[in-house]
């Protein structure tokens, strides 16, 4: 599965340096965390729920969640500091490299009427958003142990200064962008 890395290695590396005229190797943006977060609104109801969110995240990314807990009290949404709201993953290295290319080639073309990610969801400072309606898409997924269907939000985040470079670098990565 390392083969993202030595793609970007011999294939965007060289296309970037080529489109944005960089004068060294050192200015091309790379990619440099994933973060995977599993918000969770009926913990209340269903205290089962972190646990088999936390499960499901360990099966897709290899790698223990971080339980994260409420930083406000509202009272709308009848939440106190401090309650446990959801789980987290952040991915570095080879574990963010085979998640990527696991997401861009197997679980991506998985969704259901699925014509590509939209271009819209950068942030202005080159790093890239995106939720899944569903955990089912990735293949360590049994649909029969799914309690209930839960999303994710996927951030990508990249060392590039404008959101062209942040896409030019995911587009050479195999990011699935809508035409």
């Amino acid at each position: 599965m390392e083969k993202l890395r030595e793609q970007y290695k011999s294939e965007v590396v060289p296309a970037l340096m080529k489109k944005f005229n960089y004068s060294s190797v050192m200015e091309v943006p790379k990619l440099e965390k994933i973060v995977i977060n599993i918000g969770l609104g009926d913990i209340k109801d269903n205290p089962k729920a972190l646990d088999n969110a936390i499960n499901d995240l360990s099966l897709i990314t290899g790698q223990k969640p971080v339980v994260t807990t409420a930083k406000k009290s509202i009272a709308a949404f009848k939440l106190r500091e401090g309650v446990k709201v959801g789980c987290k993953v952040t991915l570095r290295s080879g574990k963010m490299y085979d998640f990527a290319y696991k997401l861009f080639n197997v679980a991506l073309p998985r969704v259901r009427d699925f014509r590509g990610v939209s271009k819209n969801s950068f942030d202005g400072r080159g790093n890239y958003s995106m939720g899944l309606k569903e955990q089912l898409i990735f293949p360590e997924i049994e649909y029969d142990k799914v309690d209930k269907l839960r999303g994710m939000d996927i951030s990508f985040i990249t060392t590039a200064k404008t959101d062209e470079e942040a896409k030019e670098l995911l587009t050479l990565l195999g990011m699935p962008f809508k035409n």
